[in-house]
């Protein structure tokens, strides 16, 4: 009200550069109810929400740190095994081998076998066609023999006994000859 006296009566101006007391009183009031509300209702909401959020990415770095652990120790369990397969694959090739190896022998020997079997069956064989070849001979050389025998001495030489002890002579001094 004062102010509106000074105005009426036209005694001093107002500054427009300094605030009334009742306005700065005021706005102190007004400041200072606002600052107790946001003490008091926002700034714990936020803290807490803050508090969440921190533990929940401490939670999450330790799960992932546990999670990379995990992962770390099964990767190193794969590894062991992939050099345990490697090691058996090797084993398993170096037994092919050997086996291989065996099996060459083997077939090499049956194939021996089997050569030698069959080299003495055609020797077998030769001998037997021979043997046939001498007695065709013999009985071939022995008609003619006898046939030859039969003209230079004049008689038959029909009886077989005869025929054949005639032959064997021939054939004894052909074979003495040689």
């Amino acid at each position: 009200m004062q102010t509106l006296t000074i105005l009426a009566s036209g005694e001093g101006e107002l500054n427009p550069l300094i605030p009334h007391p009742i306005e700065i009183v005021l706005s102190l009031v007004v400041f200072g109810l606002l600052f107790f509300a946001v003490k008091k209702w926002v700034v714990p909401n936020f803290e807490a929400t803050y508090a969440e959020r921190t533990s929940a990415i401490e939670g999450g770095l330790a799960a992932a740190e546990t999670k990379q652990a995990e992962a770390d120790a099964k990767l190193a369990e794969l590894d062991r095994q992939l050099s345990e397969a490697r090691h058996e694959a090797a084993r398993i090739r170096e037994e092919a081998r050997e086996q291989g190896a065996t099996i060459v022998a083997e077939m090499r020997e049956q194939a021996q076998a089997e050569s030698n079997r069959i080299v003495e069956h055609g020797k077998a064989q030769i001998e037997a066609e021979r043997q046939q070849a001498v007695t065709s001979l013999r009985a071939e050389v022995g008609t003619l023999a006898t046939g030859l025998a039969g003209r230079i001495v004049g008689e038959s030489l029909d009886d077989e006994v005869r025929q054949s002890r005639v032959v064997d002579r021939f054939l004894a001094e052909l074979e003495g000859a040689n």
